[in-house]
Protein backbone atom coordinates (compact mmCIF):
# COMPACT_ATOMS: atom_id res chain seq x y z
CA UNK A 1 0.00 0.00 0.00
CA UNK A 2 1.39 3.31 -1.34
CA UNK A 3 1.46 5.74 2.06
CA UNK A 4 3.19 8.50 3.94
CA UNK A 5 3.95 8.63 7.73
CA UNK A 6 5.23 11.70 9.37
CA UNK A 7 6.76 12.03 12.89
CA UNK A 8 8.72 14.79 14.15
CA UNK A 9 6.21 17.10 16.01
CA UNK A 10 6.09 18.10 19.29
CA UNK A 11 5.56 20.58 21.41
CA UNK A 12 7.97 23.73 21.58
CA UNK A 13 8.64 27.36 23.05
CA UNK A 14 8.84 30.18 20.23
CA UNK A 15 12.43 30.57 18.61
CA UNK A 16 12.79 26.69 19.65
CA UNK A 17 13.21 24.03 16.43
CA UNK A 18 11.72 20.99 15.39
CA UNK A 19 12.61 19.03 12.50
CA UNK A 20 9.68 16.64 11.01
CA UNK A 21 10.51 13.38 9.10
CA UNK A 22 7.88 11.88 6.76
CA UNK A 23 8.36 8.07 5.22
CA UNK A 24 7.22 7.10 2.09
CA UNK A 25 6.71 4.06 0.19
CA UNK A 26 6.11 3.44 -3.77
CA UNK A 27 8.25 3.17 -7.05
CA UNK A 28 7.54 6.74 -8.14
CA UNK A 29 9.36 8.33 -4.83
CA UNK A 30 12.24 9.43 -6.68
CA UNK A 31 9.91 11.29 -9.51
CA UNK A 32 7.28 12.35 -7.18
CA UNK A 33 7.90 16.34 -6.11
CA UNK A 34 7.07 15.91 -2.23
CA UNK A 35 5.49 18.84 -0.06
CA UNK A 36 4.96 19.31 3.46
CA UNK A 37 1.52 21.35 4.37
CA UNK A 38 -0.10 22.20 7.65
CA UNK A 39 -3.46 22.33 8.95
CA UNK A 40 -4.50 25.47 11.26
CA UNK A 41 -7.42 25.31 13.60
CA UNK A 42 -10.08 27.20 11.81
CA UNK A 43 -7.83 27.44 8.38
CA UNK A 44 -7.94 24.99 5.24
CA UNK A 45 -4.59 22.89 4.78
CA UNK A 46 -2.17 24.80 3.18
CA UNK A 47 1.41 24.39 1.80
CA UNK A 48 4.26 24.81 3.79
CA UNK A 49 7.10 24.00 0.81
CA UNK A 50 7.78 21.50 -1.91
CA UNK A 51 10.86 19.92 -3.29
CA UNK A 52 11.06 18.60 -6.81
CA UNK A 53 13.26 15.79 -7.74
CA UNK A 54 16.25 17.82 -8.50
CA UNK A 55 15.94 19.42 -5.18
CA UNK A 56 14.62 22.39 -6.50
CA UNK A 57 12.25 23.71 -3.64
CA UNK A 58 9.78 26.68 -2.92
CA UNK A 59 8.40 27.80 0.39
CA UNK A 60 5.30 29.94 1.42
CA UNK A 61 6.24 33.80 2.30
CA UNK A 62 5.36 32.87 6.01
CA UNK A 63 8.17 30.29 6.70
CA UNK A 64 10.76 31.55 3.71
CA UNK A 65 14.27 31.78 5.68
CA UNK A 66 13.06 29.74 8.80
CA UNK A 67 12.07 26.43 7.12
CA UNK A 68 14.41 23.98 5.36
CA UNK A 69 12.80 21.07 3.28
CA UNK A 70 15.03 18.17 1.97
CA UNK A 71 14.82 14.60 0.54
CA UNK A 72 16.41 11.66 0.74
CA UNK A 73 15.50 9.29 -2.29
CA UNK A 74 17.62 6.12 -1.46
CA UNK A 75 15.60 6.22 2.07
CA UNK A 76 12.24 7.59 0.63
CA UNK A 77 12.37 10.39 3.16
CA UNK A 78 11.42 14.14 3.52
CA UNK A 79 11.95 16.55 5.73
CA UNK A 80 11.09 19.47 7.40
CA UNK A 81 13.71 21.74 9.39
CA UNK A 82 11.83 24.13 11.06
CA UNK A 83 13.52 26.94 12.73
CA UNK A 84 12.55 30.37 15.13
CA UNK A 85 9.45 28.84 15.14
CA UNK A 86 6.04 31.41 16.10
CA UNK A 87 2.93 30.43 17.89
CA UNK A 88 1.23 30.73 14.70
CA UNK A 89 3.16 27.76 12.66
CA UNK A 90 0.71 25.28 15.52
CA UNK A 91 -1.17 22.85 13.42
CA UNK A 92 -1.03 19.30 12.30
CA UNK A 93 1.68 18.65 9.28
CA UNK A 94 1.71 16.41 6.57
CA UNK A 95 3.45 15.21 4.03
CA UNK A 96 2.08 14.40 0.35
CA UNK A 97 3.06 14.01 -3.56
CA UNK A 98 2.23 16.64 -5.39
CA UNK A 99 3.24 15.37 -8.87
CA UNK A 100 1.80 11.38 -7.72
CA UNK A 101 -0.56 12.13 -4.69
CA UNK A 102 -0.59 9.42 -1.86
CA UNK A 103 -3.34 8.84 0.57
CA UNK A 104 -3.52 11.55 3.39
CA UNK A 105 -1.32 10.10 6.21
CA UNK A 106 -2.20 10.92 10.03
CA UNK A 107 0.05 13.95 10.05
CA UNK A 108 2.17 15.12 13.20
CA UNK A 109 1.26 17.92 15.59
CA UNK A 110 3.44 20.98 16.56
CA UNK A 111 2.50 23.18 19.14
CA UNK A 112 4.55 26.29 19.68
CA UNK A 113 3.76 28.22 22.70
CA UNK A 114 4.28 31.87 23.81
Amino acid sequence: QVQVVESGGGLVQTGGSLRLSCAASGSMFSINVMAWYRQIPGKQRELVAHITSGDITNYADSVKGRFTISRDNAKKMVYLQMNSLKPEDTGVYYCNGRTFPYSWGQGTQVTVSS
